[in-house]
Formats: structure tokens, sequence, C-alpha cells
């Protein structure tokens, strides 16, 4: 790995790629516990609509996609709280709409370009300081709304509860989708439209399997996040893998190690309490 990063590019592929592992796990965390895995697909494919966008209007993809993403994730949000049709309704209609502006869009673009293939598959290794600026950017997002963190916490557990606390739980709904779509866009040109979703909802995932604690769920998955991130880029480099594709292999491997971590730690608590009822019998 040292002898990688005497390159400029995996010098920015990893601070890219562990900008975007802390953001992506902290919110996953939010997206997995809320049932709203869909979501993360769902966003990611909307940015394929706005990456296209900024092609045919010949734009660098990242200032439209933004807004075009952000847009999406606040009517997904407007249009569930307003019918009571299931999130996974509405994400799945405004997921069709998305794909096919995209579509619409590359079809009128005249000329050959790579973006959005590098939009769809991930360029970690072709980041620019742009792609890292828009990083350090969500970062700073994440840090000015830590204080936030309990509320989400305590509205993700018990939303009723939170609602009687009187705490702006709706508000707080449309706040995590946009700061999630802003999250999905910029990682999105690091692993790709396709492979995003599983950046977001793995290491939360599999922190849930071995942390029962939010906060201690919310640690592991950014720590999950950050090591795949270090292990996928160095066997990409061995190997001559594709990044994004070794990142989301290695997060896969160590969900199945916590997987079955699960299944043992609940086959022993299994055993002892029918010893316990047992020796009470």
């Amino acid at each position: 790995m040292f002898e990688a990063l005497q390159y400029g590019f995996m010098q920015r592929a990893l601070i890219a790629g562990l900008l975007t592992a802390v953001a992506a796990s902290y919110y996953g965390v939010f997206v997995v516990q809320r049932g709203m895995s869909f979501l993360g697909n769902g966003l990611a494919h909307a940015t394929f609509g706005g990456v296209a966008l900024a092609l045919l209007l010949n734009q660098e993809p990242l200032w439209v996609a933004v807004p075009f993403t952000v847009l999406v994730a606040v009517l997904i949000t407007y249009v569930r709280d307003r019918t009571g049709l299931a999130p996974d309704t509405v994400i799945g209609i405004f997921f069709a709409l998305s794909m096919a502006l995209g579509i619409v869009f590359i079809s009128r673009i005249q000329t050959y370009t790579t973006d959005a293939f590098h939009y769809l598959f991930g360029s970690i290794l072709g980041v620019t300081d742009t792609d890292i600026r828009a990083a350090v950017f969500i970062l700073f997002l994440i840090l000015i709304t830590l204080r936030l963190w309990g509320r989400w916490a305590y509205a993700t557990i018990d939303r009723e509860a939170a609602l009687a606390d009187r705490i702006p739980v709706k508000f707080d709904d449309y706040l995590l989708s946009v700061l999630i779509a802003l999250t999905i866009v910029v990682s999105a040109k690091i692993v790709g439209i396709v492979l995003i979703s599983a950046f977001l909802v793995i290491p939360a995932a599999s922190a849930r399997l071995v942390s029962r604690r939010f906060l201690g769920m919310t640690v592991v998955s950014v720590m999950i996040g950050v090591v795949t991130v270090i292990i996928g880029l160095m066997c990409s480099f061995q190997f001559d893998l594709p990044s994004g594709a070794s990142i989301i292999l290695v997060q896969a491997l160590i969900f199945t190690v916590c997987l079955l971590i699960s299944m043992v730690v609940g086959a022993r608590a299994s055993l002892k309490s029918k010893s316990a009822a047992r020796s009470k019998s």
C-alpha cells in the first residue's frame, strides 16, 4: 500500500475514498434502521438523470447532479408524507422517472463522452481536486449537524415517542433525505451509481449484526467503511481490479464475517437460555 501511495492518483483516491466512507457509513445507519435501503438505490439512479442532463448541457456533472438529486429526494419525502403510499412504492416511481429522463438526455448527446461510464461504474482512481473538495464539504455538513444525531437516533428508534416529545421529526426527514442525496451524488463518482447503494447499506448492516446500541452501530459502521476502503484499494492496486468493485467485495466479506459471528452468538445465547430453563424446571 505504501508503494501505491507514491502515486498522486492513489493519494487522491485514498483521501476521497476515506471521506466518502465516513459519510456513507454514518448516514447508512439511519438508512438501514429506518428501513430505507431502497432510498439509496433510488437516489443513485436519480444521480444518473442529473449527470445525463449535465452532459447534455455540457456542464460539470457534479453541479447539475446535486440540485437534481436533492430535488428528487425532497419530492420522494413529500409524496410519501402526503399520500400515505409505501416508501418503496414512491421511491420506485422516482427511480423509474429519473432513469427514463437520464436515458432520454443521453440519447440527445451528439458526441461521445466517458463521464456517464465513470459515474455508472465509478472512477475512484480518476477523482479530481473538485471531487475531494466536495467530499470534504459533505464531512463538514456531518460535523455541523452532529448535535442533531441524538434526536435523529431517537426518532429512528421510536418515531411516535419523538413526535409526542415535539421533536421536529418531519423536518428532520427532509434534512436527512437532502444530506443522504448529497452524499450519494459525491460518492457516485468514486464507487459508481451501480454500487453506491451497497456502499451506503453494507457497512451499516454489518454493524447492526454485531452491535446492539445505536451509537455503537454508528461507530462500527464508520470503522468498517474506512477499513474496507483501505483494503479494497490495496487489493485493486495489487491485483489490477476495479477499485469500486473491490471495496464493495471487501465490505461483503466483512458482512459475511459479521453474519457468522451474529449466528454463533445467537446460538450460544439460545443454548444458555434453554439450559437455564431446564435448570429451573
